[in-house]
């Protein structure tokens, strides 16, 4: 049993295998073999307790129908999430342990109907992992970053968080929600974020953000981060987080011919200019705008990534709608 339940045991079942009162006692006592981790849960091994200890002895502790969420579960997808190491743990409202050490109980009417599971441990899927963890950060930053990479790892939908927001608790949804309300406008990374503010403080025109470019006999050439149509222009929030493997680097590159070939200027701006050269950025795109207006106007269709607007050169099919964001 304890193999399976990666050394961890309950007093529950250590009785139900036969070991009376008195010899758990005795292996949980002082420098005994038994470390108790929480109230009723042990670990059987000596040394240092890891973090799979700790995560399969929180649902042994709530419970068999309980479900671990929040930061811990979005890193069990694999997922990179701020936040500590305790351990948040959904369990129904009639549970009534309560909160022990690193375990946090949060009681819901809204259990996961289905979930993941590593052996003992059940965990929520992305949306609710997700959508917990970013309610309980203090920080936009924080939020933002678990929300971006959720959804730049396409691990799952802008729509799916959306649901989560409105149909879960309304406290502690403001930090969550301004982020959905710019990841809706667009907006995809960090680093796209903070471009996009240095565009809206600087005197450069406002561009489509996240554009598909299509010809006028609708072949896809590629999406931009920022699009000024009438020059022409792109621009591209080259973030290192995202293109580090060989195949992305040949999709960037890929795009960016692409992009040459139907007479697209492409800019390509580091995380790192965006937030200490802004001023030398903005003068760049200025003058890539200016030049492009220079030439006749590309025979380039512009489709927003969440809308179905066009920039006035064709009409074009309306992409399926996104839930919307409830009132506050």
């Amino acid at each position: 049993m304890t193999a399976e339940q990666h050394q961890i045991i309950t007093r529950a079942q250590a009785i139900t295998c036969g070991l009376p009162h008195s010899t758990i006692d005795y292996k949980i006592r002082s420098g005994g073999p038994w470390q108790p981790l929480l109230p009723g849960v042990y670990l059987t091994v000596t040394g240092t307790a890891t973090q799979e200890h700790r995560e399969t002895a929180a649902v042994l502790y709530a419970g068999p129908k309980s479900v671990i969420t929040g930061p811990c579960a979005v890193r069990r997808h694999r997922l990179r999430s701020p936040g500590p190491n305790s351990v948040d743990v959904l369990v129904p409202p009639g549970v009534r342990r309560q909160d022990a050490d690193f375990v946090r109980l949060h009681r819901t009417g809204r259990m996961p109907r289905t979930w993941f599971a590593t052996g003992p441990v059940r965990f929520a899927e992305v949306p609710r992992a997700v959508a917990d963890a970013a309610r309980q950060f203090s920080t936009y930053e924080d939020a933002r970053s678990v929300i971006y990479e959720a959804v730049q790892r396409r691990a799952c939908t802008v729509g799916q968080l959306i649901t989560e927001l409105n149909e879960g608790p309304s406290n502690r949804t403001s930090l969550f929600r301004a982020v959905l309300t710019e990841v809706i406008d667009g907006v995809r990374s960090g680093a796209e974020a903070d471009f996009r503010l240095l565009l809206t403080r600087s005197r450069v025109p406002e561009p489509m953000y996240n554009a598909k470019l299509y010809t006028l006999d609708e072949i896809f050439i590629a999406m931009v981060d920022a699009w000024w149509g009438e020059a022409g222009v792109a621009a591209e929030v080259d973030s290192r987080a995202y293109h580090l493997s060989p195949a992305a680097q040949d999709r960037d590159r890929n795009r960016h011919d692409m992009l040459i070939a139907y007479g697209v200027f492409p800019l390509h701006f580091s995380p790192r200019r965006i937030k200490h050269e802004g001023e030398g950025v903005a003068a760049e795109i200025a003058a890539a705008i200016a030049n492009g207006l220079q030439r006749p106007r590309l025979p380039i269709v512009a489709l927003p990534v969440d809308g179905d607007r066009d920039d006035g050169t064709g009409s074009w099919w309306p992409p399926a709608p996104m839930p919307a964001l409830s009132p506050r």
